[in-house]
């Protein structure tokens, strides 16, 4: 539909049905009115577009309606993906394509899991919000294994221990970072971040998100409320198992060969 509709996100569109629904927009729209619920150069032509059909005999409803149409012709096309592939995002919609957000993702993904969760991150902030589906599916599944594979750095001119170092990491993340009273995932470290006597540091950078060893998310948001939701961040979901296997044993070798330390 190259019209007003196209030019909109699948969230702007959603505003717009529930809007109409709602009595907060009626019709014959006008720029004005459509200003007050969100801001853009679309308002005008979207004003001509909701009047358009409102003179040939639309109602508020019948409108409302076929704006669903529009988001769920998205959808199956989305869904229609040979591939098996998603194209996953943070932050703002581009107008006229409908993309998986990264934190409804990450939540399904630790939502549905099974067997076994691998987490590999950067930066946790907030983790208690981030990472709280994953602990009530722990929870509810005790035999859930859950690795998680993150970072701890040390601050230009530190000369802390670096048993110190992990230390204090470990309690902030079990006080600030994972929710209260949950069961603890296994965490891991690379010890090279936080060595004693090395001059240049390395940091593990990576962010994916591996589920039952088939269910695979890479991305480049960190797992904080920002990288999550508002910071523009773009990710990868695939379902394939061979991929899958491939991301976790790298890892779990590297754990097993001490080039990954247990810190929990």
């Amino acid at each position: 539909m190259n019209d007003a509709f196209s030019r909109l996100s699948s969230k702007d569109l959603r505003l717009i049905a529930n809007s109409l629904r709602s009595g907060r927009l009626t019709l014959p729209a006008t720029p004005l009115q459509i200003g007050r619920i969100f801001q853009g150069d679309v308002c005008t032509p979207l004003a001509a577009k909701l009047t358009e059909l409102s003179a040939i005999g639309f109602s508020a409803e019948q409108v409302a309606v076929l704006i669903d149409s529009v988001i769920q012709d998205r959808e199956l096309f989305r869904n229609s993906d040979p591939t098996g592939i998603d194209f996953v995002t943070s932050g703002p919609e581009a107008p006229g394509i409908s993309n998986r957000d990264t934190s409804v993702v990450v939540r399904e993904m630790f939502a549905h899991a099974k067997q076994s969760v691998t987490v590999i991150g950067y930066a946790v902030y907030q983790g208690q919000k981030v990472f709280e589906a994953l602990a009530e599916r722990m929870d509810s599944k005790p035999k859930l294994q859950v690795e998680l594979f993150l970072n701890i750095s040390r601050g230009d001119g530190d000369t802390t221990k670096s048993e110190i170092l992990v230390s204090r990491y470990v309690e902030r993340f079990k006080s600030h970072q994972w929710p209260k009273g949950s069961r603890l995932p296994i965490v891991y470290y690379d010890p090279r971040s936080v060595s004693d006597d090395t001059p240049i540091r390395s940091s593990l950078h990576a962010k994916c998100v591996v589920v039952d060893e088939s269910d695979v998310f890479v991305s480049s948001a960190n797992f904080t409320e920002a990288g999550q939701e508002r910071n523009i961040e773009v990710g990868l979901r695939l379902d394939n198992a061979w991929l899958a296997r491939k991301l976790v044993e790298h890892y779990k070798k590297m754990a097993e060969t001490g080039q990954f330390r247990r810190a929990i």
